[in-house]
């Protein structure tokens, strides 16, 4: 026993290695300007864009709804840091949206893919 309280899932990844980050835009162009701006940079391996989404919310005392475009980032844990300031710095909403999800498992050539395009360069 070596006190290493390490997790893997069953596709042999650590724990946590990989995440999913959901984030919404007003307007599709954005989500795939900044999208492919994370993808580029090494940032997420792949990003899924969704236009269309209506989003019902609270705003400063009042009910409000608008279209939205969703957008699910997959990427490494040791790069959500970095991808949430890039999002709060270009995103045009004053609080973007901004969710972090774990990823407790999936097929093991995929989870590599993901780890593999967002290493460290």
């Amino acid at each position: 026993m070596t006190g290493d309280n390490t997790k893997y899932n069953t596709a042999g990844q650590q724990d946590g290695a990989v995440v999913l980050i959901y984030t919404t835009f007003p307007l599709q162009s954005q989500a795939q300007n900044i999208g492919r701006n994370l993808v580029e940079a090494g940032l997420a391996a792949c990003v899924n864009i969704f236009p269309g989404m209506t989003s019902v919310y609270s705003w400063q005392g009042k009910v409000e709804q608008a279209d939205e475009t969703v957008m699910i980032i997959k990427t490494a844990r040791s790069r959500t840091d970095e991808i949430l300031a890039y999002i709060e710095r270009y995103h045009p909403d004053d609080v973007p949206a901004q969710l972090v999800l774990p990823v407790i498992d999936g097929g093991k050539n995929f989870l590599d893919w993901i780890l593999k395009q967002t290493a460290e360069r």
